[in-house]
């Protein structure tokens, strides 16, 4: 037995391994284009919030696994606005003012009930925002960075490196589904060398 410690995962003629439990998404992945096709494993990586071909050190990210559920209405309150519009400034003020608490009592509760502070969690609900703009529309960076509450463009690149391992523009382009890109002209028809065209009743001269 031979072991290749660089790929995430190898195909060995029927036998498919890979290096660990987040390799083996990409390994289910693969399985599913090699049976079913590209488009319906691109579908797949979308819904799963994975890359259909996850580059080396590539971060994954869960939006239904990275916060735990508020447990009391002010900080529920206060997660319905950040959802409601994650660009809007939220800061500890406006949050606590929605909460009905004041911004040290709500920034305890908040952390003690959700496992990260308030401007932590408020950029990564504009992360999510950012990532369904990139993958569902053609706006611009720079639009989609002011209307997700990054206020500019390299903000939005640098969050990106930071949370996901990737650019925007990386991004939309990896997760960019193939079946909403526009159908590629099909190529002319091929002529043997020295055939004629075909005439208007579909013979040669």
């Amino acid at each position: 037995m031979r072991v290749d410690c660089d790929p995430i995962f190898v195909r060995d003629g029927r036998v498919w391994t890979s290096a660990g439990v987040t390799a083996g998404m990409d390994l289910a992945l693969a399985l599913v284009e090699d049976d079913l096709g590209r488009d319906v494993a691109h579908t797949v990586a979308r819904r799963l919030v994975l890359f259909l071909r996850r580059p080396g050190g590539q971060s994954q990210f869960s939006p239904a696994l990275w916060s735990r559920q508020p447990a009391t209405d002010p900080v529920r309150a206060a997660v319905t606005a950040i959802h409601a519009d994650p660009g809007a400034r939220h800061d500890i003020a406006g949050l606590a003012a929605h909460a009905g608490l004041s911004p040290r009592h709500l920034q305890r509760r908040f952390t003690a009930e959700l496992g990260v502070p308030p401007a932590a969690y408020v950029e990564r609900v504009r992360v999510e925002a950012a990532q369904r703009a990139l993958t569902e529309g053609d706006e611009p960076v720079e639009a989609i960075a002011r209307r997700c509450g990054f206020a500019t463009a390299e903000t939005l690149r640098r969050t990106f490196h930071r949370r996901l391992g990737v650019a925007p523009s990386e991004y939309r382009a990896r997760f960019r589904s193939t079946a909403e890109l526009p159908d590629a002209a099909p190529p002319p028809a091929a002529h043997h060398a020295g055939a004629a065209p075909p005439t208007e009743e579909g013979n040669t001269a």
